[in-house]
């Protein structure tokens, strides 16, 4: 068994594990790590735990430090550099008269390279604007297309809901929504109903739809017959949020229509 912290480099991004070593690393601490893009600083959303040896993706790094005051002081120094590189990736772009919009801008903590993040139609031919930006910052550039789930992502904003986007606060992958998910939690097929900002289907469709498929296989199939306390009847409808099934009871020439709990509604066996 091996002991790791979780680390995430972003607000709802992808969780990274590191080896904490000999240090006392605790959730909610920011730490001085190594990734593949060199030396970063990051968030252990995620304490020591034990894992097993086979579940790890090797090689496995260590937290190089708990990060020290100077540590942070570099990454807001940081922070204040992207937002004037963003300015003048802006102008380079106008200049340059490229069909892109720039999203969002990064600095490596060790400021070895500047990451510009953005989105565009098709393929742009930005190696003019490359080597313009290398020689205003004099260190490595490189510039990340990406799809309009991500922007949202970095972005933030509220959803159709009214709260804070899923993907800006909690969740860290994007996983495939298709339109079925729509249809098996009986919502409207409308594009702008189910929809996020970003214009592709919503996520929250994705990860409620195990709830809805584990309470579907409880409920009863409309049209088989069920006794209720009101006497045996024909399921007519089915509300899964509230677990609430529809009954059509037949007494004599009279038909009534009532609405059960799941746990008060029973098929009746065929004779």
């Amino acid at each position: 068994m091996l002991t790791v912290v979780g680390v995430r480099f972003k607000r709802a991004g992808k969780i990274y594990y590191f080896d904490p070593g000999d240090l006392d690393v605790q959730a909610g601490q920011k730490v001085i790590v190594e990734t593949v893009r060199g030396i970063e600083l990051g968030d252990v959303a995620v304490g020591p735990k034990m894992v097993r040896e086979e579940d790890v993706v090797a090689p496995l790094k260590q937290v190089i430090r708990i990060a020290t005051p100077e540590d942070i002081a570099t990454e807001k120094e940081n922070k204040e550099k992207e937002k004037k590189a963003f300015d003048i990736c802006q102008e380079a772009i106008a200049k340059h008269n490229l069909e892109m919009k720039l999203v969002d801008v990064e600095y490596t903590f060790d400021a070895n390279k500047v990451i510009f993040y953005f989105t565009a139609d098709g393929r742009v031919d930005f190696r003019e604007l490359v080597k313009d930006l290398a020689s205003i910052f004099k260190t490595r550039i490189e510039l990340r297309q990406i799809g309009v789930r991500d922007e949202a992502k970095m972005l933030g904003g509220l959803g159709p809901c009214g709260r804070s986007l899923c993907c800006a606060t909690f969740l860290g992958d994007f996983e495939p929504v298709s339109i079925k998910m729509a249809k098996e939690q009986n919502l409207s097929l409308n594009p702008t109903k189910i929809s996020g900002i970003c214009g592709r289907l919503m996520c929250c469709l994705k990860y409620e739809e195990d709830v809805y498929e584990a309470i579907k296989q409880e409920m009863p199939p409309i049209g088989i017959k069920v006794s209720t306390p009101s006497g045996d009847g024909i399921v007519v409808d089915t509300n899964i949020l509230k677990r609430m099934v529809k009954v059509k009871l037949v007494e004599g020439d009279e038909t009534d229509i009532k609405e059960f709990n799941l746990d008060d509604v029973h098929p009746v066996p065929e004779e």
